[in-house]
Formats: C-alpha cells, structure tokens, sequence
C-alpha cells in the first residue's frame, strides 16, 4: 500500500488512490483521495474528493487501496 500512496503522491497531476475505508465506528465508505504526505509510519493526510476537504486516514483502516488515472476521475473540488 505505502508503494501505492508514494506513486500518487510523486505524481498528483495523474493519479489519485480509491479505496475503501472504515472509521472509528466501523462505518465503511468508498473514498477517491489524492494523497498529500505521511505523517508518522501510520497515517497520512490526503485531500479527499468525496469530502471535498482535507483528511488523515489511518492505513490500518485503509482496504483495497488501489491507484486510479486522476483523468478517469469527476473532480468535484476545483483544483
């Protein structure tokens, strides 16, 4: 997953990441995120597009994170 994150982080102009994930609830939602930067060994904080803000998300709560051509993505935050 860490080699997924740092390729679209390397290169935001064409890929964002799509995955699913669980909250602290256990609620699990399909997120688009562009990521931004690691913050520590477990976590990173990325802008996601379904929120349309900036969030942290923990990677142990991160499934099925797969890269994703930013062009076959509805941006729905003005970039």
């Amino acid at each position: 997953m860490n080699t997924i994150l740092r390729r679209a982080m390397h290169d935001c102009d064409n890929y964002v990441i799509e995955m699913d994930y669980v909250d602290a609830d256990g609620n699990q939602t399909h997120r688009i995120v562009s990521p931004i930067r690691f913050m520590g060994s477990y976590r990173f904080l990325g802008l996601c597009l379904c929120r349309e803000a900036p969030r942290q998300f923990q990677l142990s709560r991160c499934k099925n994170v797969r890269l994703t051509p930013a062009a076959d993505v509805l941006m729905l935050v003005a970039m």
